[in-house]
């Protein structure tokens, strides 16, 4: 099994504006970089994690979630960057409200970074039809077909992301995980945006989207606003094992920071060589895997977590924690290795208890393996 070391990170506990209860926060003086992820109706809970979770990568950077309270009380004045996750751009503008997406704009306006993931980059484009912020000069294309699939989709850099990800320079095509992200387009009369990578992956198996649509496509995008600026993501790094370090390396490009180097250990590009899409058949089994877990042998269930793991499954992550108190010895070393191989780093505490409760000794080495490889990244 592959194991990464890693990285952990302080967060500073004083002194900030934002408001929301058991949430850190930032003292004035710290040297961090302060990250603030959207946590509002419209995004997806794992997506929120996720993104969380890869932030903390970044020693330099500090997390924490904000909500529509916090942004209306002031709390972008004691941020550096703040990143909208997936989920669903339109709810997102609903929650936020115009007077909460004015703010964010002179956040922006003003100096500060924003990251828009997937649905953030929804939200951050000016599209048609479609409740938008026009804040990355793009447009989203085919969105009745937005449910158009996913998987682990190819891309290629440009030599100005190239730039941005040096230690992705010398690969000529990387992998990702996407997921029903938006097709785009330059907006007419439009803010200028500069692609730093293209889809070279035509992903359409859902939803009778139609072909050759997503591939030639910008994969990422980056703009300036004001005397901020703006990253967009059609995709997720953040929930792609060996890439989740992409994410912070955007916030820092967002504020014109300096690129710091990331461990080995967690920047492991060559962990996917292969695209992997979603057909209708592959959907199918990933749901008979749900059912396996609910009724199936121990056998089964191991079966099930080879196959979902070796081909990313974005569902499963939901599923994963319970086994770690299956009935069986052997299912719950398989998922402590699961966890850990997928940087589930969100679910530590369960691992920890997992481990802390297990009374086969060879099981509870193997899961202790597992632990202190997911503690290091």
């Amino acid at each position: 099994m592959r194991y990464l070391g890693a990285i952990a990170i302080a967060i500073a506990i004083s002194g900030c504006s934002c408001s929301s209860q058991n949430a850190p926060q930032f003292s004035s003086e710290s040297s961090l970089i302060r990250v603030g992820v959207f946590d509002g109706h419209g995004g997806a809970q794992t997506c929120v994690w996720e993104t969380v979770e890869a932030i903390k990568i970044d020693k330099g950077m500090a997390v924490r979630l904000i909500t529509t309270s916090d942004i209306a009380r002031g709390c972008l004045d004691s941020l550096d960057a703040i990143i909208i996750p997936g989920g669903g751009g339109s709810r997102q503008y609903l929650n936020l409200g115009h007077e909460n997406q004015q703010r964010i704009r002179t956040f922006v306006t003003n100096g500060g970074g924003a990251v828009g993931i997937c649905a953030g980059a929804y939200l951050f484009s000016n599209t048609l039809g479609y409740a938008s912020m026009a804040m990355n000069g793009a447009q989203a294309i085919d969105i009745e077909h937005d449910n158009r699939g996913h998987g682990l989709a190819k891309l290629t850099l440009s030599d100005e992301g190239k730039s941005i990800f040096p230690e992705l320079a010398s690969r000529d095509t990387n992998f990702v995980v996407y997921y029903e992200g938006p097709v785009f387009v330059d907006a007419p009369d439009s803010i200028s945006f500069t692609s730093f990578a293209t889809m070279e992956s035509d992903v359409h198996e859902e939803g009778n989207a139609p072909a050759n649509m997503t591939n030639a496509k910008p994969f990422f995008i980056g703009n300036t606003f004001g005397k901020g600026r703006v990253f967009s993501s059609i995709a997720h790094p953040e929930a792609t094992p060996g890439m989740r370090w992409l994410i912070p390396r955007m916030v820092r490009w967002t504020l014109g920071k300096e690129y710091v180097t990331y461990s080995q250990s967690a920047v492991r590009p060559a962990l996917f060589e292969r695209e992997i899409l979603f057909s209708v058949d592959m959907l199918k089994h990933e749901s008979a895997c749900y059912t396996t877990f609910l009724y199936g042998t121990s056998e089964e269930k191991l079966e099930a977590l080879n196959w979902l793991e070796s081909n990313v499954s974005w569902d499963a992550k939901r599923w994963v924690q319970g086994l770690l108190y299956d009935s069986s010895v052997a299912v719950r070393v398989r998922a402590a290795e699961y966890i850990a191989n997928s940087e589930f780093t969100h679910y530590l505490p369960d691992l920890r208890a997992a481990v802390s409760n297990e009374k086969d000794a060879s099981a509870q080495e193997k899961m202790s393996a597992s632990l202190r490889f997911l503690e290091g990244i």
